[in-house]
């Protein structure tokens, strides 16, 4: 904008709310266009001047605050600049005292905080807080055992269990009472029991005695040897010889023998004497001939019979009522089958032997005795037979039985004409 050229020195009036302006020329082209245009338009001069001067003293009021503002924003920032930096070294200066104070006081090692905190809640301070806890603790504890000692010691009413106790003690005296009667009673039946073990010991022992000898019968075969030994003696007694049970009597060198008969020894001195040996188990062939041979040696016998339960317990190649060597005989002898004659025809078979032994230089028809012997085997190997046929047969048992018995009583009477041949 043109500086206006006064032609005069105009005269400028400010008053209380108004400016006056006297000889003031301007001569800025602007203005004066703008002048001449609003004339021309019809408006006052004026007023467009009054209105023109108002617009520009407000933008000339708006141009110094700007400048104004300028100023101060760079004295602002200088200002802030030299703050900002006394700022940092005041805040530097007081981080480092504050680092400072709190290494003092929350130093980890040396400050006061870990320092008394060592000292409060330490392991190896006595001034612990724990350990005095702790001490109070067990003082409060130890008051209150001790109070409680008291009061459930005494007999008085403070103690809440001295019914209790008095109770107690009550029933622990009357069981120990029952105790001691009940004691005197057991030891009375414990002195009782031990007369009775005393005698059960002594009965015991008998037993023991009892079946330790009837292990050593039984081991021998004593129960068939009793039932042997019954069924000689009562072949024996018919015909007046002489019959002892040797098994237990130790001969002239040993046991061998079970069943010893003495021929006519119920008449006078015996003629001569044939041992029995009962087995209930097999042997060898040559186990019986020995055991036999042995029988007759300490028997002091001159003939001997080898007598089984069974034909399934004869030695093997050995034959029921067949003679070896002439002075043996092995025999078949069941005592639950009710019969013995087996046992009759081999005891009359030995007897005669013994007594054709004997008798030779004597007047003895030794061909009638040995054609009855011949005959008595012939009609047992009839009985022999028809027996097996009576066991596998299920029909014709009666008429088996009636020829059996037949049979037999032929049998008995070959050996009775032996008898009275021997006599």
């Amino acid at each position: 904008m043109e500086a206006a050229t006064p032609l005069r020195h105009p005269r400028i009036s400010v008053l209380a709310n108004a400016v006056v302006v006297d000889g003031l020329t301007i001569t800025d082209h602007g203005v004066v266009e703008l002048v001449r245009a609003r004339m021309d338009a019809g408006e006052d001069p004026a007023q467009v001047l009054a209105d023109a001067a108002v617009i520009g003293a407000r933008v000339l009021a708006r141009e110094h605050t700007a400048s104004q503002a300028d100023f101060v924003r760079a004295e602002f920032e200088k200002a802030s600049a030299e703050v900002e930096a006394s700022f940092a070294d005041r805040a530097r200066t007081i981080a480092e005292f504050f680092d400072q104070r709190v290494e003092e006081v929350f130093g980890p090692e040396h400050g006061h905080l870990a320092v008394e905190l060592e000292r409060l809640f330490g392991e190896r301070s006595n001034a612990a807080v724990q350990h005095q806890l702790k001490s109070v603790m067990t003082e409060a504890s130890s008051r209150m055992r001790e109070d409680l000692l008291k009061q459930f010691s005494s007999a008085d009413g403070a103690n809440p269990l001295a019914d209790f106790k008095a109770g107690v003690l009550r029933a622990t005296r009357d069981a120990a009472d029952r105790q001691a009667t009940d004691m005197r009673q057991m030891v009375a039946r414990v002195e009782a029991l031990k007369e009775e073990v005393h005698k059960l010991q002594a009965e015991k022992q008998t037993q023991v005695e009892v079946a330790a000898e009837h292990a050593r019968s039984t081991a021998k075969g004593r129960p068939y040897e009793e039932a042997v030994a019954d069924a000689v003696d009562a072949v024996a007694v018919a015909r007046g010889d002489d019959c002892d049970a040797v098994g237990d009597v130790r001969g002239t060198g040993g046991r061998k023998g079970d069943v010893l008969v003495g021929i006519d020894g119920c008449a006078g001195p015996a003629r001569g004497r044939i041992v029995f040996e009962a087995k209930n188990s097999r042997r060898s062939r040559n186990e019986a001939l020995a055991e036999l041979d042995d029988a007759m040696a300490q028997r002091d016998a001159d003939y001997a019979v080898w007598v089984v339960p069974s034909e399934d317990l004869l030695p093997r190649k050995t034959q029921q009522l067949r003679e070896v060597n002439g002075d043996k005989l092995f025999v078949v002898y069941e005592p639950e089958d009710g019969s013995r004659l087996a046992l009759e025809v081999g005891y009359a078979l030995a007897r005669a032997r013994v007594l054709m032994a004997k008798g030779a230089q004597d007047d003895l028809d030794v061909s009638a005795v040995v054609a009855e012997t011949e005959r008595a085997l012939g009609a047992m190997e009839d009985v022999r037979r028809i027996k097996s046929q009576l066991t596998n047969a299920s029909t014709g048992i009666d008429e088996a039985r009636k020829i059996l018995d037949s049979m037999a009583e032929t049998v008995r009477g070959h050996l009775g004409q032996i008898d009275a041949l021997v006599r």
